[in-house]
């Protein structure tokens, strides 16, 4: 055994002798943060991973479910009474109905508390009796998360950026235009500032559908109860400065309403107390996009984790305290999309679309991964006779109209510098290959006693994150 070996065994028993001393007076706790941007799959997710806890059946690779160290599983009342709970009931319903469908995706922060009794294992696990392990799960959209790029900025610097970002997005030129239309050091008029909003919204919702992930900031495409508030009322505008009660001061003054009353709480009484986090990341959409929501998606995911890293912002220096994310796990979703023949493929390109990610995140200290996941499988693999030759497929319900399809979405590179470098370099279209995407619906279940939903590799996304503290 190595040195560094007995090193991690010494800490591990130290740890270990520490837990059972404090036992008595505290139950661990982790705080796991689920996030990813639209249509990642973060409601579902959830779901199945807090099923899969509660019946155990399809978790082998989760250490402490396979060798029954996980004694009991249970929810309990989340801490903070003022978040709202995580409708896991109602969302597991939809999903095993007689005809399931897809839960509402995820507008607002949400909790909830999945409690474990863990037997201890190793030497000390003769002093002492199970124990238990609260999980607080945070859900929270994706699209708050790429606001904190925002606080290191001012307006004129966030509107240069966001002007040059709509340029050739789905209706970024109308905006543009509009933008180019107005005179900035007019006196404010609320109906202009309001359409402004309306039209650069609009923008930004187009350009999520099409693909594209960095759409700050977040609130406007989930404003909730703030929809129609003066902290929403805000738009890009050309230039440095504005004269004094001019649409574009207002404009700049609503900007850093915004960064103080809607982004620095989240981060504070949220973020800053997550121990381990999950990003949820549709890979193959942004593939099927094109090169330019591909590379939107690694810039996007760059900027999440920074996140991580609070060193140039002293407002997220303060609020961490010297708090750090201990585990991120990079999760590529949708891998029942794909034949199992082509999940290391999918694999590589996510570890090669967040290299410049995890690269911050390794440097700060925190231990990261990447796979490809299905949360909850809706398809089974099949082979078929194509051109000749034989092709691997998947076979699913599709979404529209309940019909039963088969489903291949393109044969991924085995190098993802084939897709990366014309990405990076701006190419307008894919040239040597056509990848499509299929809209499945969920596959109807029925379960064994004691097992949960279907999955792909949700047991090793699980005991990633959590299976050290089990």
């Amino acid at each position: 055994m190595g040195i560094a070996a007995i090193a991690d065994q010494i800490t591990r028993s130290v740890e270990g002798v520490t837990s059972t001393l404090t036992a008595p007076f505290t139950d661990p706790v982790i705080r796991l943060g689920v996030t990813g941007l639209s249509r990642a799959g973060k409601t579902v997710f959830i779901t199945s991973l807090v099923a899969n806890l509660l019946d155990r059946g399809r978790m082998p690779q989760l250490t402490a479910a396979a060798n029954g160290a996980i004694k009991a599983a249970f929810l309990q009342p989340q801490p903070d009474d003022t978040v709202p709970r995580f409708a896991y009931e109602t969302h597991l319903a939809r999903l095993t109905a007689p005809d399931p469908s897809w839960p509402e995706g995820t507008r607002q922060i949400s909790e909830l508390r999945l409690s474990l009794r863990v037997q201890p294992a190793g030497l000390l696990s003769g002093l002492s009796g199970p124990r238990t392990m609260h999980i607080d799960i945070v859900d929270y959209p994706g699209e708050w998360l790429l606001d904190l790029g925002l606080l290191d900025l001012t307006y004129a610097q966030w509107s240069k950026a966001a002007l040059a970002r709509a340029k050739g997005r789905p209706g970024g030129n109308a905006y543009l235009a509009l933008a180019q239309q107005t005179d900035a050091n007019a006196p404010l008029s609320e109906p202009q500032a309001a359409s402004l909003a309306t039209a650069f919204t609009a923008h930004l919702n187009a350009a999520r559908d099409a693909g594209f992930s960095d759409c700050t900031p977040g609130r406007f495409l989930l404003p909730g109860d703030l929809a129609g508030s003066p902290v929403l009322t805000f738009a890009p505008l050309p230039g440095d400065s504005f004269a004094r009660k001019s649409l574009g001061r207002e404009m700049a003054r609503r900007f850093d309403s915004y960064k103080t009353n809607i982004v620095r709480p989240f981060f504070r009484d949220h973020f800053a107390k997550i121990d381990r986090q999950i990003v949820l990341v549709d890979v193959l959409g942004a593939i099927h996009a094109g090169p330019a929501a591909l590379e939107d998606l690694r810039r996007a995911m760059a900027a999440v984790l920074s996140a991580f890293k609070p060193g140039r912002n002293a407002f997220l220096t303060r609020i961490f305290k010297g708090r750090r994310v201990e585990k991120i796990l990079f999760a590529a979703t949708k891998a029942d999309h794909l034949h199992h023949a082509q999940h290391p493929q999918l694999t590589a390109i996510t570890q090669a679309l967040l290299r410049d990610a995890r690269d911050r995140a390794d440097f700060a200290g925190a231990q990261t991964a990447a796979m490809a996941i299905a949360a909850l499988r809706t398809t089974v693999e099949d082979t078929v006779e194509h051109a000749g030759g034989p092709l691997d497929v998947v076979r699913g319900r599709l979404l529209d109209g309940g019909k039963q399809a088969a489903f291949y979405p393109g044969k991924l590179p085995d190098d993802p510098a084939h897709l990366l470098a014309p990405a990076r370099e701006g190419a307008d279209k894919w040239l040597d290959a056509d990848y499509s995407v299929m809209n499945f619906a969920p596959a109807r279940l029925t379960l064994r006693p004691g097992d949960g939903p279907p999955h792909i590799r949700l047991d090793r996304a699980a005991q990633f994150l959590l299976g050290d503290r089990l």
